[in-house]
């Protein structure tokens, strides 16, 4: 299986472990990543307050990247799956729109490649058989909050991923690795990305109600499919001790076996070891 991979702005700095731990599972699993070549900025999270069109053509560029190449597009990144999925919606709309965007991007749309978030493409793609078999360390005992964020799933007509209020995706995934996935209602809550470097007292506010939700949860900690929740959900906690907060992909890894995954670890700003330990020690 091969996708063209649109890592975005975020897993080539705060998220580098995000993108290690993305390539070396998808790798594990034989699924080919090509990188869109020459791939630019999404325009998350501020371009789309400025200029709604300016917006939907640096996503519509990189999807034009995409149809080139011939193969559907998988991102990690949630908020770049919401801004390139918006633009991909707005191009099968067709109209003046349409035409607006494909003279700015200098390309004609096709609607033959499809834009998927990575965590779809593993699931839905790989398949829960097929990473079920490959778990050699399951990650029995540990107890996670499943955070999909306000971005993933929203609005549905655009998204077209899971369902909207009660996602449940990322919830069978881990269970698949052995983890329990918890129930609780801020699945879909919003962490305040947008908003953690002008207004970082209301971030810390919000992220204050998903750690307790969380803890109230039963969890002993997060995971997450986006670069800028997780930022979040590590900076933002003034309450301690922190609860940890995980890429998906990082616990695929680490189930899996992968050799990886301990130098992913060390890139959090919450220590998360001493849970991973924990975990495999009871398989």
């Amino acid at each position: 299986m091969k996708l063209a991979y649109y890592p975005g702005c975020s897993l080539e700095a705060t998220a580098r472990e995000y993108d290690l731990s993305s390539r070396a599972v998808c790798r594990a699993l034989g699924m080919e990543l090509e990188e869109l070549e020459d791939w630019s900025c999404c325009g998350s999270t501020s371009a789309h307050n400025l200029n709604h069109l300016l917006a939907a053509a640096l996503a519509a560029r990189n999807i034009a990247l995409a149809q080139k190449s011939g193969l559907d597009v998988a991102v990690p990144c949630s908020a770049c799956f919401a801004r390139l999925r918006k633009a991909d919606h707005l191009l099968r709309l067709g109209g003046e729109i349409r035409e607006e965007l494909e003279d700015l991007v200098e390309f004609k749309y096709t609607g033959e490649v499809a834009v998927i978030s990575l965590l779809e493409a593993v699931v839905a793609r790989a398949g829960l058989d097929r990473i079920r078999d490959m778990v050699t360390r399951p990650l029995e005992g540990l107890k996670l909050a499943c955070y999909y964020g306000c971005l993933m799933v929203r609005p549905p007509e655009v998204r077209g991923f899971d369902r909207v209020e009660n996602p449940e995706m990322l919830d069978r995934l881990v269970e698949t690795l052995g983890a329990e996935a918890r129930q609780w209602s801020y699945k879909t809550e919003c962490c305040g990305a947008g908003l953690s470097l002008t207004r970082s007292e209301v971030v810390e506010g919000l992220v204050g109600r998903l750690a307790e939700a969380a803890r109230a949860a039963g969890a002993d900690a997060l995971v997450t499919a986006c670069p800028l929740c997780q930022s979040n959900l590590e900076m933002r906690q003034k309450k301690s001790p922190k609860i940890p907060s995980f890429y998906f992909t990082e616990l695929m890894g680490v189930a899996m076996g992968l050799p990886e995954a301990p130098g992913w670890m060390a890139r959090h700003l919450v220590d998360p070891s001493a849970i991973v330990k924990s975990a495999i020690g009871n398989s």
